[in-house]
C-alpha cells in the first residue's frame, strides 16, 4: 500500500510546481487541492535480501592438499576466518578467482593421479557456476551500495543540473562485468569493482525518485483542476472566448512550457541514464531476484513511470481545455511535448 504525504513548499522544484498550480487555479476560479506526494519507495534492507549459499565440499577442504595449484591460495583465503565472514562483494570476487584457477588445477591433479580431489574441485566448479547469478545479486542489487543509491533523499533545488557522470560509468561497468561473468569470462579487477560499488552508493537514485514523485503529485493536482473546468463546459466556443483563456495561455507558456516542461525533460534524461544499466542487470539476474526485491522493483517502476509520464498527461489535459481557444483565437500552437523531449 502506498503512503501519501501532503506536499510542503520547500523551495526549488516544489516551489516552482506549487507556483504553477496556484497560478493555474486563479483564472479557472477553482481552488487547487493539496498535492499528495507518494512516499519514496525504499528497497528492503540488504541483509533481508541476501541469498544464503551452500559452500559444498569446498568448505571443509584442506588447502594444503592443493599443493602445486594456484587455487591453493584462493581456497586458503576463502576458508579462513576472515573469508567466511567476507562481505558479498568479496565473496563474489573469491568465487570468481576460484572459477578462474580451478581448470588448470584439475589438470594438475589428474596428472598427479589425484582423481578424488580433482572430482571435488570439478563438482565445486559446477556448484559455483550455478550459484553465480545469486552471488552477483548479493554483491550488487541486493547489497548496501545499491540500497544507498535508492535511499530516500530530497533532491537539491537545481536537480538534476549538478549531477555526476561517475555513477553512470559505475553502473554501466558493473552491469557489463556481470554479463561477462555470466558468459564464462571470470576475470575481475577487484579494486575497480569495489570503487564502482562505492560510486554507486553515492549516486542519485533517491533524488530522482523524490523529484519525479513531486512532479507527478503537483501535475496530477493540476489535472484535477482542469478536469473540473472541462466538466463545467468549454472555455471557448465558435464565437466566444472566455476571459480566462488568454490568461491561461500565458500561465501555461511561461510557467509550464518554459520551466516545468524543460525541467521534466532533464529529469527524463537522467531517468534513462540511471535506470538503463540497472534494468539490464535486473534482467540478467531475473531468476535470482528474491520475492521481496521483485515487489519493491514493481513499486519503484510504478513510481518512476508516474513521474515520467506526468508532463505528457498534463499536456493532453491542456489540449482538451485550450484546444478550441488556440484554434479559434490564436496563431500560437497548443503546448506539446517538444520541449519535454
Amino acid at each position: 500500500m502506498q503512503l501519501l504525504l501532503t506536499a510542503c513548499t520547500d523551495g526549488g522544484q516544489t516551489a516552482e510546481l506549487n507556483d504553477y498550480l496556484q497560478r493555474l487555479s486563479r483564472p479557472l476560479g477553482i481552488d487547487a487541492m493539496q498535492a499528495q506526494v507518494l512516499m519514496t519507495s525504499r528497497p528492503p534492507r540488504a541483509e533481508a535480501l541476501r541469498i544464503p549459499l551452500d559452500g559444498g565440499k569446498l568448505d571443509g577442504l584442506d588447502f594444503l592438499r592443493l599443493r602445486g595449484c594456484a587455487l591453493q591460495q584462493t581456497v586458503a583465503k576463502r576458508n579462513s576466518s576472515l573469508g567466511r565472514v567476507a562481505p558479498p562483494s568479496q565473496r563474489l570476487l573469491m568465487e570468481l578467482a576460484f572459477l578462474r584457477d580451478a581448470p588448470p588445477c584439475i589438470e594438475t591433479l589428474l596428472a598427479d593421479g589425484r582423481e578424488g580431489l580433482a572430482r571435488i574441485i570439478r563438482d565445486s566448479v559446477t556448484l559455483k557456476r550455478s550459484q553465480l547469478p545469486a552471488l552477483i545479486f548479493n554483491a550488487t542489487l541486493g547489497n548496501r551500495e545499491y540500497r544507498d543509491f535508492w535511499r530516500a533523499r530530497q533532491a537539491p533545488e537545481d536537480y538534476p543540473k549538478q549531477t555526476s557522470s561517475l555513477v553512470i560509468t559505475a553502473l554501466e561497468q558493473v552491469t557489463a562485468d556481470a554479463a561477462r561473468w555470466l558468459s564464462g569470462d571470470y576475470r575481475a579487477d577487484e579494486t575497480r569493482f569495489e570503487l564502482a560499488l562505492s560510486d554507486i552508493a553515492r549516486g542519485d537514485g533517491g533524488e530522482l525518485l523524490d523529484a519525479l514523485s513531486k512532479q507527478a503529485a503537483y501535475l496530477k493536482a493540476a489535472d484535477v483542476l482542469i478536469d473540473q473546468r472541462i466538466t463545467a463546459g468549454p472555455l471557448c466556443t465558435d464565437n466566444t472566448q472566455s476571459t480566462a483563456a488568454p490568461i491561461l495561455r500565458t500561465v501555461v507558456g511561461k510557467f509550464f512550457v518554459e520551466r516545468i516542461q524543460v525541467r521534466g525533460a532533464d529529469l527524463n534524461q537522467r531517468y534513462y541514464q540511471l535506470t538503463k544499466p540497472i534494468t539490464q542487470l535486473e534482467s540478467l539476474l531475473g531468476g535470482a531476484l528474491t520475492s521481496d526485491y521483485q515487489i519493491w522493483l514493481e513499486d519503484r517502476r510504478m513510481q518512476l513511470q508516474m513521474g515520467i509520464g506526468a508532463p505528457r498527461q498534463h499536456v493532453d489535459q491542456l489540449q482538451q481545455l485550450l484546444g478550441t481557444c488556440y484554434a479559434e483565437f490564436s496563431s500560437e500552437p497548443v503546448p506539446d511535448t517538444a520541449k519535454r523531449d
